[in-house]
């Protein structure tokens, strides 16, 4: 028996497929293509932001054991210093020579900040850009 008039058939025959099946499937390919395009993002995001989060737990871990160990540096040169000096007087001097590091950062720092410049170039392109998205939608 021959099912060529059937519309099954007809149907499932890519020849015989109407422009508006077509249209249809290449719109729920692409549907497919960005919810699968998504899922990959939100997987590769999270995977990133677990990444980061350890080695910011790390990072702020060794910071915090560097911290006390610049601490107990200084204390051994106070205490090398106290060999030959009152004790006071070593204290003194560890706190002068820590202040005037400290003052030192501080300039160079606020130095630089006062260098920081906006990105003139790039809000310059979000400002043509939004006016050119404006341009569009009126006309």
């Amino acid at each position: 028996m021959d099912n060529r008039g059937s519309s099954t058939l007809v149907a499932n025959d890519p020849k015989e497929r109407s422009i508006g099946d077509v249209l249809k499937d290449i719109g729920t390919n692409i549907q497919d293509i960005v919810r699968s395009e998504l899922k990959l993002a939100k997987i590769e995001v999270t995977d990133s932001v677990a990444h980061a989060r350890s080695s910011a737990i790390m990072f702020a871990g060794g910071g915090v054991l560097a911290l006390f160990a610049l601490g107990f540096i200084l204390l051994a040169g106070m205490f090398a210093l106290e060999l030959v000096l009152p004790g006071w007087l070593a204290a003194l001097i560890v706190g002068v020579v820590l202040f005037i590091g400290a003052a030192v950062g501080l300039m160079v720092g606020r130095k630089k900040w006062s260098e920081i410049r906006a990105p003139k170039k790039t809000l310059q392109t979000i400002k043509e850009d939004i006016q050119w998205t404006k341009e569009q939608t009126r006309s």
